[in-house]
Formats: structure tokens, C-alpha cells, sequence
């Protein structure tokens, strides 16, 4: 029975529609379904951090509806639906009550936002955006609002600090992190940046925790670790994200930071394979664009007969901060080495080298970016 049930996929975000289409392109007969929580919109998800700029609406930003992309793609796509448990055994998923049965299955489920302690307290007041809907919801917050407190700054956080001051709003910024994005930028280069988003007029409290937030006069009050308050309309929590892995632990496929996959994306079960920010290959988690676009070519290949492995080169991060343009390739596979940096004002050249000589990394700012295509060909592969 399992032979002849459809290939399935759940999760219609970039990595579940992706892997659909690239799919498709090898193999129109096997039948396919994919299962989205949401109400299965396509769209890109890194448009939702350029959208206050632009002036978009949700609506604007997504691309076809669910029924448009299952004619598309040739495939049943069930919007709305919750996946509760996977019976890999069987080969069948639980969906809303009902058994379904699957011939290969494919996580692509995606991270969820981390919490801050006052979520729930606060409600509509303090929200976070990780997909189209929540970025609706957002918006709809905003109306009639001008001050906004974000916290967390992160490559997210300084996103849309950068994007919510472009559509006019008054942006603080509150983290404790030493400096922006520090997982990912030296010291000097987040300087470059920070100037810049502050030239617009974001407000930044870095190294500082926040010890009381609470509802104020239709907004928020936030005492900081300082002493420092600080008075907002709404708030936006951006602290980062983490692999959705429960459903699979539950199933006993092997998780990690995210679901272990092998070369080939596969699971610790045979016909269960994960891709995009839910996955882990080879100790890598990669929550970005080109990396998720290249394990879906990868995979398409290996459910449509041609077992496939896939690999990363290195792949620079074109971070959306208009105000400072950025591109960074994290040192990811260097085990030692330092930070070179040259440069002054915005335009900041930061080379990560490890103790042989080899260029690990990049972080380029300003004019620096023109130099971003010359070093990555120097760089080696983050998978091969």
C-alpha cells in the first residue's frame, strides 16, 4: 500500500515548495501532497523584511494561492492542516484525527521563534515575524502607532530596524549583545553598520537586558538592566530561531540542533528525509536562502531515482540593511584564526584567516561589498 501512497511534504514554506517544484521538473507522474499549517501562500520569505519600506501588505506579498501552486505543481496541497504524528513503521502521518499514508516523506518544517518571558502577558503588544501571517498581523499592529522597540539584534532585529525606520517609524533597539549581530560580524564591521542604521534614527541599548516589560498606556514600558526606560507603541521580538524538531524526536528519528540528515538528506529512517532551517547536515543548520535552494536541487534528485548528495560552497550573506550595505561569510568550518580588518568610515574589509593562511571568512561593508565575488572564490566549501 505504502508504495503506491504519494510522496509527501510537509511544510509549504521556501524549502516545502521548492523541493515540489525541483521535483517536478524530474518526475511528473508520482503522485505528491504537501501539508501546510498555514494557509499555504507562496511567497518569499526574506520580502518580509523589506515590506514597511516598500509599503506592502501581506497580500502584496505573497505570490499564488494554495490551489494555484497545487495546479502548478500537479499535487494536492492541504492548507490549515496539523501534522501530530508520524508513524514511520506504518509510513503513515496523523492529520487532524486521520491516518495518511506516505511512500517517502519529507520534513521541511521549518524554525519557530524563541520566547521572551512577558509573550503571553503581553499579546498583541509584543509579536514576532517568522512567516506571511505573522507579518500581517504585524501590520495591523502598526496602524496608528509610531514608536517601536525591538528586541534583539540580530541579522532579523537589524533588518527590520533598517526596513521599520524606511517606512517612517521610530525604532529602539534593545539587545545584549555586545555589539549587532555578533555570531556573524567583528567588531568593527557591526560599528560601520550600527552608525548607519543610527543616521537614520534608530535608538540602539546594546549589552543590556531588559528587567521589567510591561503594558503602558495602550503600549509598552521597558525598564532596562541600566536603568535606562524606554516608552514604545508596540514591540517586536527578534531573538532568534530554533529548528522545529519535536515532531520528528516524537517519531524517534535522531535530532540534534536540528533533524540529523546524511548526505543525501535522509533521516535516521530510510524514507524520511528533512531540508531547509529544520535540518542538520554534518553539523551544519543553516537558517538562509541559497543553502536551503541547493539541498532542494539535491534532493529532488535522490526522490526521483538519482541519489544525489548534496553540498554547500561557500555562499555569502547579503544581509538587508540598505542603509549600510552588507554581505558576510561566516568562518564556518575554521577551527582557529583571526580577524583582519581594513578600511575606515562605513566602507570596512574584514577577512577572517586561519593560522595556515587560508581565507576562512568575510565581512564586507560599504564599497567593501564590491570585493564580496573576488574573495569567496578564495573561500573553501562549507560541505563537500
Amino acid at each position: 500500500m505504502t508504495e503506491n501512497a504519494p510522496l509527501v511534504i510537509v511544510g509549504t514554506g521556501l524549502a516545502g515548495y521548492n523541493l515540489a517544484k525541483e521535483f517536478r521538473k524530474l518526475d511528473s507522474a508520482r503522485p505528491l501532497l504537501l501539508v501546510s499549517a498555514d494557509d499555504g501562500r507562496f511567497y518569499s520569505k526574506p520580502l518580509l523584511s523589506t515590506g514597511f519600506a516598500k509599503g506592502k501588505e501581506a497580500d502584496e506579498l505573497a505570490m499564488q494561492d494554495a490551489a494555484a501552486m497545487a495546479a502548478q505543481l500537479d499535487a494536492e496541497v492541504l492548507a490549515e492542516v496539523t501534522v501530530s504524528a508520524i508513524d514511520p513503521a506504518a509510513r503513515t502521518l496523523t492529520l487532524d484525527g486521520r491516518e495518511q499514508p506516505y511512500s517517502d516523506l519529507v520534513l521541511a518544517l521549518g524554525a519557530e521563534v524563541r520566547s521572551l518571558p512577558w509573550r503571553e502577558q503581553l499579546g498583541e503588544r509584543l509579536l514576532s515575524i517568522n512567516d506571511l501571517a505573522d507579518y500581517g498581523r504585524f501590520r495591523a499592529a502598526l496602524v496608528g502607532r509610531k514608536k517601536v522597540l525591538i528586541i534583539g539584534a540580530g541579522l532579523i532585529g537589524c533588518e527590520f530596524a533598517n526596513d521599520l525606520s524606511l517606512g517612517g517609524f521610530e525604532v529602539t533597539v534593545v539587545a545584549t549583545d555586545p555589539w549587532l549581530m555578533p555570531q556573524l560580524l567583528p567588531e568593527p564591521v557591526a560599528a560601520a553598520v550600527q552608525r548607519r542604521l543610527e543616521a537614520l534614527g534608530v535608538t540602539f541599548h546594546l549589552g543590556c537586558g531588559i528587567r521589567e516589560l510591561a503594558a503602558s498606556d495602550g503600549g509598552l514600558q521597558a525598564l532596562l538592566d541600566d536603568g535606562t526606560e524606554v516608552r514604545a507603541d508596540q514591540g517586536l521580538s527578534a531573538i532568534g530561531l530554533t529548528p522545529r524538531t519535536d515532531l520528528a524526536a516524537a517519531a524517534g528519528l535522531s535530532v540534534g540542533r536540528g533533524v540529523l540528515v546524511d548526505a543525501q538528506l535522509r533521516t535516521s529512517d530510510p524514507h524520511i528525509y528533512a531540508l531547509g532551517d529544520c535540518a542538520e547536515v554534518a553539523g551544519l543548520n543553516l537558517m538562509y536562502v541559497m543553502p536551503l535552494m541547493t539541498s532542494a536541487r539535491a534532493l529532488a534528485k535522490t526522490l526521483s531515482g538519482a541519489p544525489a548528495t548534496v553540498g554547500y560552497p561557500a555562499m555569502p550573506i547579503m544581509v538587508k540593511t540598505p542603509a549600510c550595505p552588507l554581505v558576510v561569510a561566516p568562518p564556518l568550518k575554521a577551527a582557529a584564526g583571526d580577524w583582519q580588518i581594513s578600511g575606515d568610515g562605513e566602507d570596512v574589509r574584514a577577512v577572517f584567516v586561519d593560522p595556515q593562511g587560508q581565507l576562512q571568512g568575510f565581512a564586507l561593508s560599504g564599497a567593501a561589498v564590491s570585493e564580496k565575488a573576488l574573495l569567496t572564490r578564495e573561500l573553501p566549501a562549507w560541505l563537500s
